[in-house]
């Protein structure tokens, strides 16, 4: 085969066969297809487009260009879930402690924060001592001695996506339905989960910024899973404004622990069972929602699903005492509290500038060499249909570098917009597909 052919091939908008979809990504994983060629044909299929097929031997083929997680030693049926991004999204810190406490074992892979959305490991880390950096050993000794663990994403999981998704985001190529979809599902599937929960989120702060982009996505991952023969619900929910209060890493930590407690958020309780609940009924557990979200809050009343938490923090290397006094976590020097400038209700929150105001701040990466401070962040003391007046606190900023405080503070100002009437909130659950 030549390259050269499979572009023009792509560029005049006929397909490709699964030998040549397979023969690209090997070729550029071993680095004998340059970058140059490789971003031809990416932008071939931005314009041209990728069918079902075509989609689904992408995503295998990148499945299959590393290692392959082989979960079969632990016992019942695994299950994952995965987040395509939104600001103050901790619902993994909540749902899997609550899912593993039903008796469903939870074997997490989970990434870093990208751009202004946070990541699950960057929020672990706030436990001084935890570990994420697992082996496949201690991964999977871990699910069977205590039914619950997460880690990084290895180096040698799913290479060519990783390869591929660096190419796109300097060629423009990132946002095509079938590239973004397939970049997931390479990585969940090599994960060796037996079942997969996606949480595609949509609005202001989602990658997927309208209702109509995030179903096209959803539908586009179900369809790889079903092709797969791997079962994926797919729910689509609301990201128009931060979830919960807590924007940054050791605040939604803390903001996790406490909806454990039963003291958390009602946006970001509703969120986790509902996406805690589906992973239940892929699991077996439970056979519809209402009743699968009944078994979720009685982890919480009666404190298992807490005290998995305590004990999933240990056996990574951390110590439990986090769990049960969040005063022991790491606190920023700094305070600046955000007013209200006229009377009126919040009627919009740029949800993308609230994380972009927490990265400013030193919550997230402007460069991947970053080092995460991971005290600093935002609570919302406003959210949307909020009344205020004048003076009141809007946000209160944390943070350890003056600069810093002053460039947050002047981003998040801009991300709130008051107005005489109150607006409206979008449902939080706009959707669930699959099975």
């Amino acid at each position: 085969m030549l390259m050269v052919d499979l572009i023009k091939k792509k560029r005049n908008g006929e397909t490709l066969t699964k030998e040549e979809i397979y023969w690209i990504i090997e070729g550029y994983t071993r680095g004998d297809i340059p970058d140059y060629q490789v971003s031809a044909l990416m932008m071939a299929i931005y314009y041209k487009g990728l069918d079902k097929r075509e989609t689904l031997d992408l995503t295998m083929a990148m499945k299959y260009s590393g290692d392959i997680l082989d979960l079969s030693m632990i016992s019942g049926i695994k299950v994952d879930k995965h987040s395509t991004g939104g600001v103050g999204d901790k619902t993994s810190l909540v749902l899997a402690p609550m899912v593993a406490a039903t008796g469903v074992p939870v074997a997490k892979m989970s990434g870093r924060g990208l751009g202004h959305t946070g990541g699950t490991i960057d929020k672990l880390e706030s436990f001084k001592g935890f570990r994420t950096d697992l082996s496949e050993e201690e991964f999977i000794n871990a699910v069977n001695s205590i039914g619950i663990a997460i880690m990084g994403q290895t180096k040698d999981l799913a290479p060519a996506d990783k390869k591929l998704y660096a190419l796109r985001d300097v060629t423009g190529t990132v946002d095509n339905m079938s590239l973004i979809a397939s970049s997931i599902m390479s990585k969940k599937l090599a994960a060796g989960c037996d079942g997969i929960v996606l949480d595609v989120t949509c609005g202001s702060g989602a990658f997927m910024k309208t209702v109509e982009d995030a179903r096209a996505l959803a539908q586009e991952m179900v369809s790889i899973g079903k092709l797969s023969e791997k079962r994926v619900t797919a729910v689509i929910s609301d990201m128009d404004e931060p979830l919960g209060f807590a924007v940054g890493n050791t605040l939604e930590v803390i903001e996790a622990i406490d909806t454990l407690k039963g003291k958390g958020p009602a946006d970001l309780l509703e969120v986790s069972k509902e996406l805690g609940a589906c992973m239940l009924i892929l699991a077996g557990k439970s056979d519809n929602r209402e009743e699968a979200k009944k078994m979720l809050d009685k982890t919480i009343e009666d404190g298992s699903a807490l005290s998995k938490l305590a004990e999933f923090v240990k056996n990574q290397g951390s110590d439990e005492k986090y769990v049960y006094d969040t005063s022991l976590f790491d606190k920023a020097s700094l305070k600046y509290e955000l007013k209200a400038h006229r009377d009126g209700y919040v009627s919009e929150i740029n949800c993308e500038e609230v994380g972009n105001a927490s990265l400013l701040l030193g919550g997230g990466r402007r460069n991947k060499e970053d080092i995460i401070d991971h005290s600093v962040g935002i609570i919302l003391n406003k959210k949307l249909t909020d009344r205020v007046s004048k003076g009141d606190v809007l946000a209160t900023l944390y943070a350890n570098d003056k600069h810093k405080l002053r460039e947050g503070s002047e981003r998040l100002k801009d991300a709130y917009v008051i107005s005489s009437e109150p607006g409206k909130k979008n449902p939080l659950i706009i959707d669930v597909l699959g099975e």
